[in-house]
């Protein structure tokens, strides 16, 4: 059997994706940055429960071409979970990397005559233009034109606009499925609180004295690796995109407080208990009804996936020792 290639492997997504792809037995291959984060990514993996005698790590980045042929060499199977982080304001700074990013993987995986490519992308490219209801499906996209839309959901949106307009110019017989996570918590193995879990952290740390008032969905990290790899295997799946939500309605920051307070006593004793003043957002309404039909899909309770994120922040020892 082929290796499967996992893009920016040594990610939140990334190592729980190839944890779960070598608990199968795949052959694996994966991209990073630089190669002095071998060590650390073999230990998440490991951490997993997954066997990393299975794994090759390569270097290859989205803004460059160097490396990119030789790690698709051989891979029928692409799962592009690879995303620039770029923390700034400036559209100019964001947009650029996600759009080129993604091209150049389509491409490099064309070439290489890879059968599909599985590519993260965002609740951002779906739901963040307003409308009349605030109900959302595969069918909605963003508007990158919304006023005040911030770079990170416009780079989202422009780079998946992009990719299914690659897919229709110049894709040739290789297939695109598109993962569209919401907000994604769920346990790390990684030894850092990177990404979305950096919130749950500052709350259980006392950073956070209030809460925003904002309605989101929450997708479990591990349901999202799940949904890449049926989305790779069903072949039904082709060419359409998938919403990733945790099972249950969507969630405010007030609640995930609640649930933290409930079920994890002392732990969350620093937890905050109100919100900021402001409008009342929208319910929220979003489906992932395509993906549990179509693919068999089960996502767990929103409320396992932020009880779980508390507890893997302390078993990992991330959380600021209590005085």
């Amino acid at each position: 059997m082929n290796p499967v290639l996992v893009t920016g492997g040594s990610g939140y997504v990334g190592t729980t994706l190839l944890a779960a792809l070598l608990r199968e037995g795949r052959q694996v291959r994966t991209t990073v940055r630089a190669m002095q984060s071998e060590g650390e990514l073999r230990a998440a993996v490991r951490r997993g429960h997954a066997d990393d005698s299975g794994l090759e790590i390569v270097e290859a980045e989205l803004m460059s071409d160097a490396g990119w042929a030789a790690a698709m060499a051989g891979c029928d199977e692409v799962h592009h979970v690879a995303s620039p982080m770029i923390h700034s304001e400036d559209p100019d700074e964001v947009i650029p990397p996600a759009l080129e990013g993604t091209l150049r993987v389509l491409r490099a995986a064309r070439d290489a005559r890879a059968r599909r490519v599985v590519l993260t992308s965002s609740f951002a490219a779906i739901g963040y233009t307003p409308k009349p209801g605030a109900e959302y499906s595969e069918d909605d996209w963003t508007d990158p034109d919304t006023p005040g839309l911030p770079p990170y959901p416009r780079s989202k949106t422009v780079a998946e606009r992009a990719a299914w307009e690659f897919m229709e110019q110049e894709g040739g017989e290789m297939e695109l499925v598109v993962v569209n996570p919401t907000f994604i918590l769920g346990p790390t193995l990684t030894s850092r609180a990177g990404s979305s879990i950096q919130i749950i952290k500052a709350m259980l740390d006392g950073k956070m004295p209030v809460v925003r008032k904002q309605r989101f969905g929450v997708a479990d990290v591990r349901d999202v690796a799940d949904l890449h790899i049926r989305a790779m295997a069903s072949p039904e799946a082709a060419g359409k995109r998938y919403l990733c939500l945790a099972d249950g309605p969507t969630i405010s920051w007030l609640q995930v407080a609640q649930i933290l307070r409930q079920r994890l006593g002392s732990l969350a004793e620093l937890v905050p208990a109100e919100e900021a003043p402001g409008d009342e957002p929208p319910e929220l309404i979003i489906h992932n009804d395509r993906a549990r039909q179509e693919l068999g899909w089960e996502p767990r309770p929103v409320e396992t996936t932020i009880v779980e994120t508390a507890e893997c922040l302390r078993d990992l020892g991330l959380l600021e020792e209590r005085r």
